[in-house]
């Protein structure tokens, strides 16, 4: 006898992964994080591989289900459910400003929204597939990573590595704007700007410093100058730092930018535009690094199939799914042009990255019936 799907025992699971913070710098906590999840899963009967972290960061899952479809297509091309482990809150998040705690429709909580409510949703999909003895025509994997919030770094290798032997790749970013999901995303780069001038004492010899805060002033202007909302164009300075004290001319200043173009050619133009900045100041040197961390994509012919066969199961389940572009990144930007993505199946929320964030209760059925009609009719 099945078991209904139910949604009190999946935001039971969800509050458990809530309660195992896991900021993305803390290997000890990302490590109990996957622990739990190959835990949950194995308990489910799936076959879970840890494949180690570098750098610093925590490993990462592949969770493999072949057991719904058919013997011959096991090894073969499949759908992939992609997810991220980490979180943007440090620990202690959940004992002082975001406790879980549920108030109405809203469940609060350290990644409830972004994205272990969307995770969690994945597993329980996968689960009730089971529970239900329905059948699949392709395998099921999961990828879990532990740095998508820093960038994926050490997981782009693994995404992308399945992305290639994928038909399809779902991905479990929380829904945006209402339930909206996600069928192109804009593409992201990061640059350093570094100032090099000429120390002096501030009060003695000031004539004699070439002030490297002062430069990097001018080239705030310059860089924020070049964001064009027209063009969905966005040009971010987002952290300055530089000097050492009052009292001396800084020979030493920094910022950290971050660019979000809606297409290659004007994030080639903007990227010329950036590592040809200029000194205001011709005896102050600037060295500029970085480049594109996450391709932009659009809405591919086989992006938009997907995206209206989602659609229709949507509206068998009972509600009308959207789709939209988003200027925020995820691990989607890397599988896109590998195989027909969709991302923000996840949960339902707001307030991501904020001591406010929060899923919505009510969408943790319908969005987890979809994934599974998803994997059940895909072919």
């Amino acid at each position: 006898m099945s078991v209904a799907l139910s949604t009190d025992e999946i935001l039971d699971g969800i509050r458990q992964w809530i309660e195992i913070e896991s900021p993305t710098d803390d290997l000890a906590a990302m490590t109990r994080m996957a622990d739990k999840v190959q835990a949950d899963y194995e308990a489910i009967g799936a076959v879970v591989e840890r494949i180690p972290g570098r750098d610093g960061f925590g490993e990462h899952l592949l969770v493999t289900d072949s057991r719904h479809c058919p013997l011959e297509a096991a090894q073969g091309p499949g759908i992939l459910l992609l997810s991220h482990m980490d979180t943007v809150h440090p620990m202690g998040t959940l004992a002082g400003p975001l406790p879980f705690r549920i108030e109405g429709d809203r469940a609060y909580g350290p990644g409830a929204e972004d994205m272990k409510g969307g995770t969690y949703l994945a597993l329980a999909a996968v689960r009730q597939l089971a529970r239900e003895g329905r059948r699949t025509h392709l395998p099921i994997r999961h990828l879990l990573v532990s740095d998508e919030e820093v960038g994926s770094a050490t997981s782009r290798e693994y995404i992308e590595r399945e992305a290639q032997r994928a038909k399809y790749v779902l991905v479990t970013e929380p829904a945006r704007s209402g339930g909206k999901i996600v069928t192109s995303r804009k593409g992201m780069a990061d640059f350093t700007v570094t100032a090099h001038g000429e120390a002096a004492h501030a009060g003695v010899e000031h004539h004699l410093g070439q002030n490297a805060i002062r430069e990097v002033a001018h080239q705030i202007l310059t860089l924020e100058a070049m964001t064009d909302y027209d063009r969905e164009l966005t040009v971010n300075v987002g952290l300055v730092s530089g000097g050492t004290r009052t009292n001396v001319v800084p020979d030493l200043a920094q910022l950290h930018v971050d660019v979000r173009f809606p297409s290659p050619a004007i994030g080639d133009e903007v990227l010329e535009r950036i590592r040809g900045l200029q000194s205001h100041n011709p005896k102050v040197r600037l060295t500029i690094e970085g480049g594109i961390n996450r391709p932009g994509y659009e809405k591919t012919p086989g992006i938009a199939a997907l995206f209206e066969h989602a659609k229709k199961l949507a509206a068998e389940i009972g509600f009308d799914l959207q789709d939209l572009k988003t200027g925020g990144g995820s691990d989607g930007n890397f599988t896109a042009a590998f195989a027909p993505t969709l991302d923000g199946l996840g949960v339902d929320g707001d307030g991501g990255h904020t001591l406010e964030e929060r899923l919505y209760i009510s969408s943790i059925v319908p969005r987890t019936r979809l994934l599974m009609r998803l994997m059940e009719t895909l072919s």
